[in-house]
């Protein structure tokens, strides 16, 4: 039995669909935005609209950005030589809050599993092996998250940059063992980043 307007039940929904948001989750989210006077209220629903229809994946790395280019491809304060691996737009931004890593990044948008049958296909796998001869990157970090099939995706890009001369490393595991990168606080990630090993 529906208990409110059709309009709240449809914003709920939507909230819903988020991860880790629950029902009640999304229901007082949605309240709040309508408790919210109304032009804070649009302008939390253009900010989506305008994210829905600007962003896209950089040409470079595959990072979310509004140009052609992401901002830390196009800094010359980056050092294009090195570039780190991550599953997702999440990890890199936590990799940026440690302020660490003076490189750049490649986004996979996800990382191989067979079961849930996912590729190398599927993910950014080929346009990081056409970044690594063209911009002569000499390391490549494989900072995805330790589960199996991160494990499974850091070890098949490894064999196929290993014939290619580049050094290939991997985060150190000072991560949880089947965490997820953007949920490990900077120190931690800044350690994990110092004390990365060879493949």
């Amino acid at each position: 039995m529906e208990y409110s307007a059709a309009p709240l039940q449809r914003l709920i929904e939507q909230f819903q669909k988020m991860p880790g948001i629950g029902a009640k989750t999304a229901q007082r989210m949605a309240l709040f935005v309508l408790g919210e006077p109304k032009e804070e209220a649009r302008d939390f629903a253009l900010a989506i609209t305008e994210a829905v229809d600007k962003l896209h994946r950089c040409s470079v790395c595959c990072n979310l950005t509004d140009g052609e280019v992401c901002p830390i491809c196009k800094s010359s304060l980056r050092n294009r030589k090195t570039v780190c691996v991550v599953e997702n737009v999440e990890s890199l931004m936590a990799m940026e809050k440690t302020n660490e890593f003076k490189g750049t990044y490649h986004v996979l948008h996800g990382v191989i599993s067979p079961l849930d049958e996912v590729g190398p296909d599927d993910i950014t796998v080929k346009e990081l092996l056409s970044r690594i001869t063209a911009d002569e990157v000499n390391e490549v970090i494989m900072a995805t998250g330790s589960s199996v099939e991160g494990e499974l995706t850091a070890m098949y890009i490894s064999k196929l940059l290993k014939p290619l001369g580049v050094r290939v490393t991997r985060l150190a595991y000072g991560l949880p063992v089947g965490s997820d990168l953007q949920y490990a606080d900077s120190v931690t990630l800044a350690r994990a980043l110092q004390g990365r090993l060879e493949l």
